[in-house]
């Protein structure tokens, strides 16, 4: 870990090659696990004004989740995250014509139908954004489904950190992320050392 303003770096930023190769995985991420994605709080309010905007977006089974559950849930640590369908599949889910899952929320962003974007954590994934008191920590998150991800960064010899470089940007700032690619580059030159 290394120390950036107020967060702590995960050197796995620089370690791990990773470039999404959503043709392969066909979006699990947005369909497994055990948990909706985490959501800040700012997020909620915007999902909240912007809902119409995004409901044609998303499948009947999102909507009706959405529409009982809210935009937004909590679990047991009393944080944040979006609803499920039925336990599994994100309520803000849709797919393409290939059955590839995709985020509504996105779609309709893309196609300059709201401003709103998909959240911060489903935008910056595989890295995850956990608060502390303290401090912010950036770190990697290794999961099985994200293997062809990993498989296709190393192809492409792409480090995790530029993968999701926007999302970062977004995150924490230009100012930032410049910082980081310095911090890259000295990491990289420790390395051959």
């Amino acid at each position: 870990m290394f120390q950036l303003g107020k967060t702590l770096v995960s050197e796995a930023l620089f370690e791990q090659a990773f470039t999404c190769d959503v043709s392969a995985c066909k979006g699990a991420c947005c369909v497994e696990g055990e948990a909706g994605a985490p959501l800040e709080l700012n997020e909620i309010e915007q999902l909240k004004a912007h809902w119409h905007e995004v409901k044609s977006y998303l499948t009947p089974e999102g909507i009706a989740a959405l529409e009982a559950q809210g935009v937004a849930t909590q679990n047991a640590f009393k944080e944040w995250e979006t609803p499920l369908i039925d336990g599994k599949a994100c309520a803000y889910i849709n797919y393409d014509d290939k059955g590839v899952s995709q985020c509504g929320i996105e779609q309709a962003h893309r196609n300059g139908d709201t401003i709103l974007q998909k959240p911060i954590s489903c935008h910056l994934y595989p890295v995850r954004v956990k608060n502390y008191s303290a401090f912010v920590a950036v770190n990697y998150h290794e999961w099985a489904i994200c293997a062809s991800g990993c498989d296709l960064g190393k192809a492409l010899k792409r480090p995790l950190y530029q993968f999701v470089e926007k999302a970062l940007v977004r995150k924490f700032g230009q100012a930032w992320y410049d910082a980081l690619q310095l911090a890259a580059q000295e990491f990289a030159a420790q390395q051959k050392k």
